[in-house]
């Protein structure tokens, strides 16, 4: 929507003071030399405020001898797994303090209210950390010295303004879930002033002005129903995205603005718009904005009154944006025609790229010390310095003091009077619940997961424990049904700690930009749980309490729903609480997994609370899980009278049925001589009792406001990532080869090395000072290949033709490319263009074979024929984002690629001999032993875009190379580099189609041919660009749009097509009906008949992969297993949960002894060790879909290795670890158990915990294989988990959960059977118990009298050879008081689990490697299951 014109909302930013009718004084840009369309509504706006007295918010900014510093982190070292053992070489390192490095150095400058500054330098010399500083943000950096005075407060002061004082940064940070409207709107809502313009009826009204403004300035009000979405949720382009970050921006209404690279992304066309947009509003609210930008086109760099130009952190020029090249030309240096003159302002200093004039060869300032000396000497630093008295003037003063009214005057009177905060806190949380709603409901599949999964498990589990029996054997039945009702929803909550590394960044962004207090975030979550815990613990209770067969007591069935409530609201707070602690997901994953571990067995259902150990039992008392058990066993056993049955009555059977002489056997609080226990006993005997109930339901709510309030805090501490720059990880292994190659001469702060292979590779040796590309310009095909003769050459043509493509949408099919053509020869190097939106990356896609869904008609033809079965391998591909295996360096990376997808005739020493040749063009050589890592900590992004290029160059593509925008995000110098490796590609004869942004007129010439696309995929130029584009510029110019000399040719293109000058003509008509079209049709028929005739230039080699399968997964799986190797962090945390939760139950099941209650807790100790299971596949899942995505993203599209080989390569990197797991786990707890020591036994025992290892992994490995994502995977675990857990059923009195023999009939003849975790606790306890002696404590006998003074032995007879076969009496010649031991033996215990003989152990020990194949099997089949095959054109 666009908002109406007459009220604009005030300020949507802010107010100039001075009127409309002047510029700014000072100001280069005058309105006539430019325009943009919504100036007059912000006008508008500024009146109407200064009719309503509002005070304007000005404040400038003004900074001096301005230093920082930060730890020099050019190159940390990346321990490995055995090399972070060696402690003396890590404390002989730990000793040499690492040394400080300068990143800015003596910074000054001043921009006043109204004034526009540049910020000019390559990637690495300070302009990112200059904008930090200057946006108050100091987090992260070692040293800050120098004055920076925002008007006339210093930065302490304006700390209390710090929304006014914001950065755009150059990540987008959104919820992908939100749509664009939401994502602004939410960030609207929280900006409404208390006083509102005149005009303006509510703040919802203001509100929906600002938004519509806002849309409308940056011409994306058609995306307002779109998903924002990220590289894995579908949602708007890529320069939509960036430009959603930009309003958002705008939506704070801020006084200093500062923008880092906020056109990356952006088309020439959009990038201006957005810069006169940012123009207006500091000229009509007297902002003051700061820029960094990489490829600002001339039109753009005119915009701007200043400019300050960094290399390596030195101030080299400060001074009137008109004024810097004039000066740098006086020095001696030459602005190339048509150049960029930021990117020739940024590249002084650069050896490659800089001219110097004639004569000047010997005096002009060779590197930044140089520079920056002849500029202290010029008038021009006179001139600037004179302004830093600014902060100090009347004019600063006052405007600082209208500032400040102003601030105040639209804050909410409610909020803290140092508060950067505009809405009142109860406005900011009402928002943030909308949001979180929001959110909620944009993530779909997530919700239908969790409640679908609750629904599951509770009509399994109902079915379970279907009816439980009332008398005594139904005790421990309808216990396990209560401590599972707590389990899953308990374990539901664990993907809280997944969630809150999510969205985490936001928050942070959020805060920086003063929109809500980190509390209204939490309270919102908060308000969203209600609801969501309301339905699935609702939908939970109402199956499981009735299939159970619980008490039929309205009373008692809300009490036991209120009681669910209330647990799992406290669960999913304490996993809230312990996600938002911790800085890392291992560290929290790792606490996570441990605290179920640790609160599950100190519930009271595991060990019961009298048997627990004193040294641990402070756990109970601080177990939110041990209080909602207490309850929910009061709630249901209060009142109850139970009868003793089955094996707890004895004696029974034929002849004894008086009960004067029967006795209740081990059963908790039976009194001897009774064959009933009271409700009230069995509680007492657990130390529970009816009187707790409500106290502990207000202990459950204590937690959880406890666990609330720590999250606040916690969130409230969250810092962004430490800015101190990327740095270079070198692996251990690798750090004698690359401290030889990163020798630099320190003191010219110039890399010799590189400059001396440029000067090499020059045919003049002053490389420094001849126009590299002059011939290259001029004559693109100047070098002929003569100087890399190793590079592959290309003689197949690529033509495709009527080329449409059509996907489903839910508002109809939509057409995203229509009928285009053209073709790619060998030797050319074509451009693709067009507006953001208008389908560059699609038709890239489609060209290359990469789409799985929509419909493709037309025909893509490789010499005249179908496309080969090996095209995807033969065709160099490199994407857009830059994917790549974190853990590996990049020569490895290279040489992976080489290896798999070069031909398998190739020589292995041929193959990694051209992997060289690639790094030598690609100037790779100071890199290539490091790490790729993360963004931000490890490459920086210009260096990860040529490692994406050299895996696409060392597979020797024999058709052609596709690039998506290879230049995006890269400084001009980079951009240039990265085209002039292409044209040196083409000029050897390889054939190369580019989608590029920005284009400089200097990287445009670079190119031979365009195809220009407009919105919906609609083609409006293919052809010939021509000599300095004169072919392009002479069509437009017949068709009324002719070119100006000093224009970029480039950018006047896309104005032309969708910009501010398409002026409604319909290109794609126009182009349809010119003599272009139809030469290029005939020519196209031509080139297609011509190459069918001749034999094909590419023979294909009929394999789908270039390597046969077992080369394959020999390849992979060295590169996985590296890959783990160094993943310290992951290998840690799996071996710190083993040792921890090992430990734990080690100590918590101390020499367990040998009473009838105790080898139910051997059954518990063994049945512990399953749930190291779900903190090891937290950790385990997301790594897995992480290497899932990078496999499916970029390698198997580029069919370098099969989805078999992926598999294998990952399973078998976890072996190792896996083995060492369960040695680890075996040795810190079995034996503190005191289970048998024997090594027949243990040996057994360990034996079966090694395959368990296996088991487990391959069940989360199978999950994650077919899982959409990482939160999806850690909410199908309970499901699984759950499941399994619970049909391990064991004994028919004390069992896990279930006892066999209670088990439904449905489920007793499958799935108990096809339960690993059956045969695993079946084989351990076998190991374990049997044939051990079983003595009885006092309270375990059952004490009976015998009728008529016979003796015990008399009486029992009967019971003990028939029922009681395996009890043990143990005074058979007493006449009184028998005392019958419910077991003899473990074995007699063994039996009554179905476990009937010594031989079972070792039967269960196979079956137990059966599962751990055939998990891994399930890995396989889900993963060809998710393969899709790619889309043909039809």
């Amino acid at each position: 929507m666009s908002a109406p014109s007459e009220s604009m909302p005030q300020g949507t930013l802010q107010v100039h003071s001075q009127g409309t009718e002047s510029p700014i004084p000072g100001s280069v840009v005058e309105d006539a030399e430019w325009h943009w369309h919504l100036k007059p509504k912000i006008e508008e706006m500024r009146d109407r405020d200064d009719r309503a007295g509002v005070p304007p918010r000005e404040l400038g900014i003004t900074w001096k001898d301005l230093t920082v510093q930060a730890v020099s982190s050019d190159a940390a070292i990346h321990e490995n797994f055995t090399s972070q053992f060696n402690i003396p070489k890590l404390v002989k390192e730990s000793r040499h303090k690492p040394p400080l490095k300068t990143i800015l150095d003596a910074s000054h400058g001043c921009v006043k209210p109204g004034e526009m500054l540049l910020v000019l330098g390559r990637p690495g010399s300070g302009c990112t950390t200059l904008l930090n500083i200057l946006s108050n943000r100091r987090h992260g950096f070692a040293s800050v010295t120098g004055d920076v005075h925002y008007g006339s407060m210093d930065a302490k002061e304006a700390e209390n303004y710090q929304s006014q004082i914001v950065m755009n940064t150059e990540e987008e940070l959104f919820f992908p879930t939100l749509t664009v409207g939401q994502t602004i709107e939410f960030a609207t809502r929280l900006k409404v002033p208390a006083k509102l313009p005149d005009g303006t009826s509510s703040p919802q009204q203001y509100q929906q002005e600002t938004l519509g403004f806002l849309l409308e300035s940056m011409g994306i009000e058609h995306t307002r129903h779109t998903k924002v979405g990220n590289e894995f949720v579908r949602g708007v382009s890529g320069g939509e995205r960036k430009r959603v970050s930009i309003i958002e921006c705008l939506a704070t209404r801020a006084s200093v603005f500062c923008w880092d690279n906020s056109t990356r992304g952006l088309d020439a066309s959009t990038a201006l718009e957005y810069i006169k947009a940012v123009r207006a509003l500091t000229d009509v609210m007297g902002m003051a904005s700061i820029v960094t930008l990489y490829q600002a086109g001339n039109g753009i760099y005119d915009l701007f009154d200043k400019v300050l130009v960094l290399d390596s952190g030195k101030q080299v020029f400060y001074g009137p944006a008109s004024e810097a090249k004039p000066f740098t030309e006086s020095m001696g240096f030459v602005c190339r025609d048509g150049a960029n003159v930021s990117d020739y302002l940024a590249g002084l200093t650069v050896p490659t790229e800089r001219l110097i004039r004639p004569g000047h060869e010997n005096t002009f300032p060779r590197n930044a010390d140089m520079l920056k000396a002849e500029y202290e000497k010029s008038p021009i630093f006179a001139a600037m310095t004179a302004e830093y008295d600014y902060p100090t003037s009347d004019e600063a003063k006052e405007c600082t003091r209208l500032f400040q009214e102003g601030v105040a005057g639209e804050k909410n009177r409610h909020l803290a009077s140092g508060s950067t905060l505009t809405v009142s806190f109860q406005a900011q949380v009402m928002a943030c619940i909308v949001r979180q709603y929001q959110i909620l409901w944009g993530d779909k599949p997530t919700l239908i997961v969790k409640q679908g999964s609750t629904v599951v498990q509770a009509l399994i589990a109902g079915s379970l424990f279907y009816n439980a029996p009332e008398g005594s054997i139904g005790l421990f039945s309808k216990s396990g049904a209560l401590f599972f009702s707590l389990l899953h929803n308990s374990l539901l909550s664990m993907s809280e700690v997944t969630d809150s590394f999510s969205g985490r960044p936001v928050l942070i962004k959020h805060r920086s930009f003063g929109l809500y207090h980190p509390a209204a975030f939490c309270i919102g979550q908060v308000a969203a749980d209600i609801p969501a815990i309301l339905l699935q613990v609702s939908l939970f209770a109402l199956i499981l309490y009735f299939m159970v067969g619980f008490t039929m007591s309205a009373s008692v069935f809300f009490t036991y729903w209120i009681l669910l409530v209330a647990v799992t609201m406290c669960m999913t707070a304490l996993f809230r609480c312990v996600g938002a602690a911790f800085s890392t997901f291992d560290g929290a994953s790792k606490v996570s997994g441990f605290l179920v571990g640790a609160l599950i067995m100190y519930n009271g259902y595991m060990i019961q609370k009298p048997l627990m150990h004193p040294w641990f039992e402070w756990i109970f008392w601080i177990d939110p899980l041990a209080y909602g058990f207490d309850a929910l066993l009061s709630n249901e056993f209060h009142q109850k009278t139970i009868p003793c049955v089955g094996p707890n009555l004895i004696p029974n059977g034929p002849g004894y049925g008086d009960s004067a002489h029967q006795s209740c056997g081990g059963v908790g609080g039976a009194i001897q001589g009774n064959t009933v226990v009271s409700g009230e006993d069995y509680l007492a005997s657990l130390s529970y009792s009816h009187s707790h109930l409500w106290r502990n339901f207000g202990i459950i709510w204590a937690f959880w406001a406890l666990f609330v309030a720590l999250t606040i805090v916690a969130t409230s501490r969250w810092k962004s990532s430490s800015e101190s720059g990327p740095s270079l990880l070198i692996p251990r292994e690798k750090v004698s080869v690359v401290r030889s190659a990163l020798q630099v001469d320190e003191e010219s702060q110039v890399d010799h090395s590189r400059e001396k292979r440029v000067e090499s590779s020059s045919s003049d040796s002053e490389g420094t000072m001849v126009d590299k590309d002059a011939t290259n310009i001029n004559g693109k095909n100047s070098s002929n290949g003569k100087d890399e003769p190793d590079l592959i050459r290309n003689t197949s043509v690529f033509t495709w033709k009527n080329l449409s493509y059509t996907v489903k949408t839910p508002h109809g099919d939509r057409l995203l490319l229509d009928n285009v053509q053209g073709w790619v020869k060998p030797g050319m190097l074509g451009a693709l263009m067009g507006s953001s939106g208008a389908g560059k990356t699609t038709l890239l896609d489609v060209l290359a074979q990469r789409k799985t869904e929509g419909a493709i008609t037309g025909s893509i033809m490789v010499d005249g024929r179908p496309l080969p079965v090996s095209f995807q391998r033969s065709a160099g591909y490199c994407e857009q984002l830059d994917i790549h295996e974190p853990y590996t360096t990049v020569r490895e990376a290279l040489e992976f690629s080489a290896l798999l997808r070069q031909g398998r005739d190739v020589p292995r020493s041929d193959k990694l001999k051209y992997v060289d040749t690639i790094i030598d063009l690609l100037e790779l050589h100071d890199i290539a032993d490091t790490l790729i890592g993360r963004v931000g900590n490890g490459l920086a992004v210009e260096q990860r875009k040529r490692v994406t290029i050299g895996v696409e160059l060392v597979s020797k593509p024999s058709i052609l190379i596709f690039l998506d925008e290879p230049t995006s995000g890269l400084d001009g110098s980079s951009a240039f580099n990265t085209v002039r490796f292409l044209r040196k590609l083409a000029d050897v004869g390889q054939a190369v189609l580019v989608t590029i942004h920005q284009p400089s007129a200097q990287l445009f010439s670079q190119f031979d041919t365009l195809l220009l696309l407009a919105k919906g995929g609609k083609t409006v130029y293919f052809g010939d660009i021509g000599e300095n584009a004169q072919t392009v510029k002479n069509y437009f110019a017949r068709h009324g749009m002719p070119c100006p000399d000093e224009a970029n040719p480039a950018e006047r293109m896309i104005d032309i097509v969708s910009g501010s000058l398409s002026q409604g003509t319909d290109w794609n008509q126009v182009w349809l009906a010119s003599p272009e079209h139809a030469a290029v049709e005939t020519e196209l028929d031509r080139i297609i008949a011509d190459a069918a005739a001749k034999p094909p230039a590419t023979v294909d080699d009929g394999h789908e992969f270039a390597m046969p399968l077992w080369q394959q997964i020999r390849i992979v799986a060295n590169r996985a297993n590296v890959s783990m190797f160094r993943n310290v962090d992951y290998v840690d945390n799996k071996l710190a949960l083993h040792i921890g939760s090992s430990l734990f139950n080690g100590f918590s099941f101390w020499m367990i002894g040998d009473s009838v209650s105790e080898l139910q807790l051997k059954l518990f100790f063994i049945f512990q060790f399953i749930f190291v299971a779900p903190g090891a596949l937290a950790q385990l899942q997301p790594l897995f879909i992480e290497k899932r995505d990078i496999f499916e993203a970029r390698e198997r599209k580029s069919k370098m290795y099969s989805w078999i080989a992926f598999v294998t390569g990952l399973i078998v990197s976890e072996f190792p670890y896996l083995c060492l797991c369960a040695v680890l786990y075996f040795v810190c707890s079995y034996y503190t158990a005191g289970l048998p020591s024997d090594s027949n036994r243990a040996g057994a025992v360990f034996f079966v915990m090694l395959c368990y290892e296996f088991i487990y992994t391959g069940i989360g490995q199978f999950i994650s294989a077919y899982a959409p994502n990482a939160t999806f995977a850690a909410l199908t675990n309970p499901l699984l988990i759950g499941l399994l857990v619970s049909f391990c059923g064991m004994s028919p009195h004390l069992c896990v959960l279930v006892p066999y023999q209670a088990i439904q009939t449905f489920w007793r003849y499958w799935i108990y059977w096809l339960n690993p975790f059956n045969y695993l606790m079946g084989s351990m306890l076998t190991f374990s118990i049997w044939g051990a002696d079983v003595n009885c404590s006092e309270g375990e006998f059952a004490v009976l009298d015998p009728p008529n003074g016979t003796t015990c032995g008399e009486y029992l007879g009967g019971y003990l050879q028939g029922m009681g076969a395996a009890s043990n009496l143990v005074n058979a010649d007493a006449t009184a008081a028998c005392r019958v031991c419910q077991y003899t033996d473990g074995s007699d215990y063994l039996r009554s689990l179905n476990l009937n003989g010594y031989i079972y152990g070792w039967r269960d020990a196979g079956i137990c490697v059966i599962f751990a194949i055939s998990s891994y099997v399930m890995v396989y089949a889900l993963m060809k299951l998710r393969t899709k095959t790619s889309k043909k054109a039809e």
